[in-house]
């Protein structure tokens, strides 16, 4: 191991599965203390085995994560990483619809750099990696009204955070994957499967518009948020970090 991200300390949200798993997992690989949360504690059982501290965490709950921040010791690096993914045109999109969304996709993000960010400032600066999507300001995507929105949303968040802080040691990017292997794509291959024949002709259905053939997996994203978060990345501030296998081609 290079151990790239020695000495540092990282914070991951919803990294209970998925991206955020594998993620809290090569930060740790890589030498960083990581401090890792999901709304379901169950979720983050063997964490630990790699020296990761974990604690249940609901994003969306102001009081909460203010006191979990003020716990965690000042990191060099946030993963903002939960995310929900809401299915429908305008025409199913109801108001608690798009206010879940922007909690979770958005203002959850708002809440922990609000915690973090004068503590990181404070300290000399750090690395904040925010998970958006290609299917936001990069691709449009059918049935995904309210989680473009909220996608692009958090384009326009890092790139914010990105300029009024780059002076004070701060970078900010974002990754827009395309569609990932994860249990969230299986939630929705299930989903579709009900009106299309079944679970393999949905899965299909995901995969040929792939121009690589395939999907892409939570360790190559996990590896660009990597990157993000390590001193190799230096220069690199302001970006929105495509990674879908061509999809918005």
């Amino acid at each position: 191991m290079s151990k790239r991200l020695e000495g540092k300390i990282a914070v991951v949200t919803a990294a209970g599965q998925g991206i955020g798993r594998r993620t809290a997992e090569r930060f740790a690989e890589e030498g960083a203390k990581v401090y890792a949360s999901d709304l379901d504690r169950a979720k983050l059982e063997g964490l630990d085995a790699l020296g990761i501290t974990t604690e249940a965490l609901d994003v969306t709950d102001k009081e909460a994560i203010r006191a979990y921040c003020e716990r965690l010791p000042t990191p060099q690096v946030v993963f903002n990483c939960a995310g929900f993914v809401h299915h429908g045109t305008i025409l199913e999109c109801d108001e608690a619809a798009w206010d879940f969304s922007f909690d979770l996709n958005v203002k959850a993000m708002h809440r922990i750099l609000s915690a973090l960010l004068p503590r990181m400032i404070e300290a000399g600066g750090g690395s904040i990696v925010n998970m958006s999507s290609a299917a936001s300001s990069i691709k449009a995507a059918p049935n995904r009204y309210v989680y473009m929105a909220s996608k692009a949303a958090v384009v326009g968040l890092t790139r914010s955070i990105a300029v009024d802080f780059v002076g004070k040691g701060i970078r900010c990017n974002a990754i827009c994957p395309g569609t990932i292997e994860s249990p969230s794509l299986e939630g929705r291959i299930a989903d579709l499967g009900k009106s299309v024949g079944g679970t393999d002709k949905a899965r299909e259905m995901f995969v040929s518009r792939q121009p690589m053939g395939r999907l892409g997996t939570p360790d190559e994203i996990a590896n660009l948020a990597l990157y993000l978060a390590s001193d190799e990345s230096s220069f690199t501030t302001g970006t929105t970090q495509v990674i879908d296998g061509g999809w918005s081609l």
